[in-house]
């Protein structure tokens, strides 16, 4: 992984999952700026399996334990898809609610990924 793409990832994940928050505590029904704030996230996770692809062929092998790894990237790529489709199905506020807690809940996972990318020994 890439540290400064991982923190950038990380900063625009809890960035999303907070506005989606506070809309959604505000009673702001889903709209194309909750759902396009957790699209921006998916469209980051999908340059994420790239850089997990193509980074152990160019000297950036991981230290951790790939099978977790790839399990919490897989995760965290289907998180947002059901999200947007949950608040899509269920359009009420806590719809909008949903959709920051996945931002959220990514955020954490890709700070999981960092750890188990460079800092664990397999």
């Amino acid at each position: 992984m890439i540290l400064w793409f991982t923190a950038l990832q990380i900063v625009i994940a809890i960035a999303a999952g907070l506005f989606c928050l506070i809309a959604g505590l505000m009673g702001r029904r889903p709209s194309d700026f909750t759902v396009g704030a957790l699209a921006l996230v998916e469209a980051l996770l999908i340059v994420q399996v790239v850089v997990a692809i193509i980074a152990p062929f160019v000297g950036n092998p991981p230290t951790g334990d790939l099978l977790e790894y790839w399990t919490y990237l897989v995760s965290a790529v289907i998180l947002p898809i059901g999200g947007t489709v949950w608040a899509l199905i269920d359009r009420s506020r806590w719809s909008t609610v949903i959709l920051g807690v996945v931002a959220l809940s990514i955020a954490i996972m890709l700070w999981r990924m960092e750890t188990i990318w460079t800092i664990q020994v397999a």
